[in-house]
């Protein structure tokens, strides 16, 4: 196992670290996770170097976090990191803050959280964050022992991720989605190197796009690419490798689903040598892949944004991304809970708001039919049922 510093502490940490938001189940409910198949995954990838597991309150209804307090008994708790956080985003009261972190401590069944992030940080978190003194509360908790370390995981601009960052001075990780897809995406690149040169570890979630970019078979364009390499890699390998190539990464969180998954993933990690592994030529095929990707997108627009702002305020780059997404990974699926849920386009942005008033056309470079992909769009990514955010796990009954 491929061992990186962890930002300024006197750590090292696997390459691959362990994700519980993706554990088998037993059948489609998220609450009921196949907890003997679980076990055996997470102490295969401890036994085999992974010494970084990651959860949360909100994962598969509240339960990740005890099949993890499982795992982890029978000595392997002293061989992994443990990892969960706080949803502030969906908290109503700061008075549920203690309430929460105890409930996470008895569920984990450990004394003491090694890093406690807070969740999914945005505009919104954010300031709850500021005007209910979490962090004054969070630095209390850490006197206390029962967190070791503080940071944050987000979800918003390159320019909200700089605030974040220099509002804290103690921050120890930043947690942000990051692949060879999302390079310039949210914090992107840009706040990959402004954490870093702040010292923070940088931890990446979704590397695998939440397993788009490790389809077996790929389409088409993509195989292709893949096929005439030099360097013949699976596609998994190339996405894992891309982001391990850049030293300021710390851990790649992968969350794996099957014992397959963890053997294959643990190997790749094993294999990879270090920054610096992946050449020119390599660097190159993942430019390739990339453009194949793209090249499925059927609206051609490039996000420059010169048709903003709409006079009925629809934010048409976000929704031709979210189109575009859903039909370059064959996954309408998560085009829908984007545009229908409250982690993605807000409703009064949606395009059922056009009226088509045509302004958008004048003004846009690529000269595409703006009204008519913003209808289509909306026909294919609206449900009726509106998808809400998860909110904290139902309380048990007494």
């Amino acid at each position: 196992m491929q061992y990186r510093k962890f930002g300024k502490l006197d750590w090292k940490v696997s390459a691959l670290g362990f994700g519980a938001m993706r554990l088998p189940t037993l059948g489609a409910d998220q609450s009921k996770i196949d907890e003997p198949e679980a076990i055996k995954m997470i102490r295969y990838a401890a036994d085999n170097g992974v010494n970084y597991i990651d959860s949360a309150y909100l994962y598969h209804m509240g339960q990740s976090e005890i099949v993890v307090g499982k795992a982890l008994k029978d000595g392997y708790r002293q061989k992994m990191k443990v990892v969960t956080k706080l949803p502030v985003n969906f908290m109503e009261k700061p008075d549920d803050i203690d309430k929460i972190l105890n409930e996470q401590l008895k569920k984990l069944d450990i004394d003491k959280i090694d890093f406690y992030l807070l969740h999914g940080l945005n505009k919104v978190g954010w300031g709850k964050v500021k005007d209910w003194n979490v962090i004054k509360w969070a630095e209390k908790q850490m006197a206390q022992g029962k967190i070791g370390r503080l940071g944050f995981s987000f979800h918003d601009t390159f320019d909200f991720f700089k605030e974040i960052v220099d509002g804290y001075d103690n921050w120890v990780l930043a947690q942000i989605q990051y692949n060879y897809m999302d390079e310039h995406e949210q914090a992107g690149r840009k706040g990959v190197e402004y954490a870093a040169s702040k010292g923070l570890a940088l931890v990446i979630m979704e590397p695998l796009r939440g397993g788009k970019l490790s389809k077996d078979p790929m389409p088409a364009p993509v195989a292709n690419v893949l096929k005439e390499t030099k360097h013949q890699m699976p596609a998994v390998e190339w996405a894992f490798d891309w982001l391990w190539n850049q030293p300021e990464i710390s851990v790649t969180i992968s969350g794996m689903s099957t014992m397959d998954q963890v053997k294959e993933n643990v190997a790749i990690a094993s294999r990879f040598k270090g920054p610096g592994t992946l050449k020119a030529d390599d660097l190159a095929v993942v430019k390739k892949v990339k453009a194949a990707f793209k090249s499925l997108s059927p609206i051609s627009c490039t996000q420059c944004r010169y048709c903003q702002p709409c006079p009925n305020n629809v934010n048409i780059p976000q929704v031709f991304q979210i189109y575009n997404d859903a039909v370059m990974y064959d996954d309408t699926m998560h085009g829908k809970f984007i545009y229908n849920s409250a982690f993605g386009i807000a409703q009064d942005q949606r395009s059922d708001k056009c009226v088509e008033c045509n302004e958008c056309l004048e003004k846009c470079p690529q000269k595409i039919d703006i009204p008519s992909w913003l209808k289509k769009a909306h026909e294919a990514l609206y449900s009726a049922t509106p998808i809400g955010p998860p909110g904290p796990p139902p309380k048990k009954e007494e």
